[in-house]
């Protein structure tokens, strides 16, 4: 490996921020002083091995120069690649890759203004304009319009970050001009947000399985989950052993819930039956579908319901690491999640003998810092290693080579805290709600055009209407979006479609992983459509020529027919089939493969430009 290092120096403040994080540098070669140090030892990478075995701290580095900082400048990135023995070159492709970090000077608060589809449809626009009329060029705040917060119960949405030690942050939901110049200016005066409770519509509701807790028990105390049956299904677990648990999720017909639908109980199976080791788990906590928010309430409003999932699916996978990967832009839940973790081990439910039972697993929280794509699993992986978020071609599958090209088991937030309840009620009673292809309760994330924005839980075969209904859905409804950005518009008339995997697929669209966006007419659909594009354009990791290229036609096609219909816009139209049928069927990811079928559905089953 050749390492070209640069002329800068690191500031004081960088290399505390480093060393807060990988300890202080043991020789000259990771960047200690060299007074300290005999000169000597620069010419061997003394340490070089282990050091590029610890490739995988190159996030968290990042995250620690950018939160202390509020940006990564050449000095600081030489000095975490000095530590790490990975080429600057390298680094700065990763370090450019994610929209949280910046390579290039900027204020130490960074307001992050969403203008993604709940937040334009809620004013995003308006927010903004007098957001930077407020907080110009001398305010030292740097305004940004980004994509989804993951907020959209509650838009508009903003999220100020101020750098420093430590870095602090605000969420203003919904923001107003005042609540998020407030939120930029002073983050500790700020507001607190409204408990998770406030985005469950039916919280108390004795019948619900998943959110039974969310706003019934305090999420920060550990005896308050046990007294509502918290760990009751971990020591099922230990009861029935490895086998017995994937045989239970297995026969329950749970497949995942973020969006591929494959069988939960298969994927494990195949990784505990891998003969490598070690195994590794990865919970998918970073969900930037837009529309998505679902994940982050489970974390806010029941952290503990998923350290124990995390347990469970370790322990019958053979894994005794776990890496949990939770959105950058979710705050309160990092903090949340990382007080259960706290909690858990001081008890004796995490580390070396979990419950008694000999069993050893712990788990580790790692910050994504803005990237869609990091949603696929195979890019996650590559996150978490240090490497660029980009999807790697398959075969092999993950359960065979994934983390750290080990066999792993992959799964998201809503699909592992199903599993307690498989064990706790047994696989019959779990299968036997629902239909008999998808089985279970589902969790919908409803945003847009309704009174009561929030997350629901349903068994599978509700109707769209139904959950429409309970959400309060407004006159002049004009489409329903199904699955997100990713997913398919449904007319006004289609509001009978059964809300399981296979009911959206013979009505020709998608689930998804449960977003549900209405939009009345006050909305204008070809400027939604052009936000989509323009979304799947900066999210692009640009791997592949399909999608590089193809985010970019789409997007420039609906630039040109915004504002037309008819005849004027037809040319561009079948531009635009003949673009998305090329993404669908040669990108690497769904990424590519799905940025089509928003607009395509806009087009064929409302008419959005005729």
């Amino acid at each position: 490996m050749d390492l070209h290092f640069g002329d800068s120096k690191p500031t004081d403040e960088e290399r505390a921020a480093v060393d807060a994080l990988l300890g202080p540098p043991e020789s000259s070669w990771e960047g200690a002083d060299r007074d300290e140090m005999r000169a000597a030892d620069l010419r061997w990478a003394r340490g070089g091995r282990a050091a590029r075995d610890r490739r995988d701290q190159l996030l968290p580095g990042l995250h620690a120069i950018n939160d202390r900082i509020g940006w990564i400048s050449e000095g600081a990135l030489g000095y975490l690649c000095r530590r790490l023995t990975v080429p600057p070159a390298e680094a700065y492709g990763v370090a450019t890759f994610y929209a949280m970090f910046s390579v290039r000077p900027r204020p130490a608060t960074v307001l992050h203004v969403c203008t993604d589809l709940a937040c334009a449809a809620a004013g995003a626009s308006e927010l903004c304009a007098g957001i930077e009329s407020r907080l110009g060029p001398g305010s030292g705040v740097l305004v940004e319009r980004g994509p989804c917060l993951g907020l959209c119960e509650r838009a508009p949405a903003a999220l100020a970050i101020k750098a420093g030690d430590p870095v602090r942050t605000a969420v203003s939901a919904p923001a107003t001009v005042h609540r998020a110049v407030l939120a930029a200016s002073a983050p500790d005066s700020a507001p607190e947000e409204p408990s998770a409770a406030m985005a469950v519509p039916q919280a108390g509701d004795p019948s619900l399985t998943l959110l039974r807790r969310v706003g019934v028990v305090d999420p920060a105390s550990l005896d308050d989950y046990r007294a509502h049956g918290g760990y009751t299904a971990l020591r099922r677990a230990f009861e029935l052993g490895p086998a017995g648990v994937i045989r239970e999720v297995t026969d329950s017909g749970l497949v995942g819930r973020g969006g591929a639908a494959f069988p939960t109980g298969r994927k494990w199976q195949a990784t505990a039956s891998q003969p490598d080791h070690p195994h590794y788990l990865v919970c998918n906590a970073d969900e930037s579908e837009p529309g998505t928010f679902k994940d982050r309430v489970l974390m806010e409003g029941d952290p503990y319901a998923l350290v124990e999932a995390m347990t469970i699916a370790a322990y019958a996978t053979g894994a005794h690491r776990g890496h949990l990967y939770l959105r950058g832009e979710y705050p309160r839940a990092i903090r949340r999640m990382r007080h259960a973790l706290d909690q858990a081990r001081a008890r004796g439910l995490l580390g070396d003998d979990v419950l008694g039972q000999g069993y050893a697993f712990d788990i580790e929280i790692r910050r994504g810092a803005g990237a869609y794509i990091c949603g696929e699993e195979t890019a996650l992986f590559n996150s978490i290693e240090g490497h660029r978020g980009e999807p790697r071609s398959k075969p092999p599958f993950p359960v065979e080579k994934g983390l750290f090209g080990k066999p792993t088991v992959e799964n998201n937030v809503e699909t592992l805290v199903n599993v307690g309840p498989i064990l706790t009620m047994g696989a019959p009673a779990y299968a036997a709600i629902g239909t008999e292809r998808s089985t279970g309760p589902k969790l919908f994330c409803v945003s847009g055009s309704v009174e009561r924005p929030g997350i629901y839980e349903l068994p599978f075969g509700a109707t769209l209407g139904e959950l429409l209904a309970l959400a309060g859905v407004r006159g002049g409804l004009r489409a329903v979006l199904l699955g997100g950005a990713a997913g398919g518009f449904v007319r006004p008339d289609e509001l009978d479609i059964p809300l399981t995997f296979e009911g959206t697929r013979e009505a020709g669209t998608t689930l998804g992983s449960g977003v549900v966006m209405a939009f009345d007419d006050t909305i204008p659909l070809p400027r939604l459509l052009l936000r989509i594009a323009e979304f799947f354009r900066d999210e692009s990791c640009g791997q592949c020529v399909p999608c590089r290229v193809g985010t970019v036609r789409q997007e420039e096609a609906l630039h040109r027919i915004v504002d037309r219909t008819g005849a004027a816009a037809a040319d561009d139209i079948a531009l635009l089939r003949e673009v998305g049928r090329a993404m669908r069927d040669a990108s690497i990811c769904g990424l590519g493969q799905t940025a089509w079928n928003a607009v395509e559905s806009a087009i064929d089953r409302l008419g959005a430009y005729e």
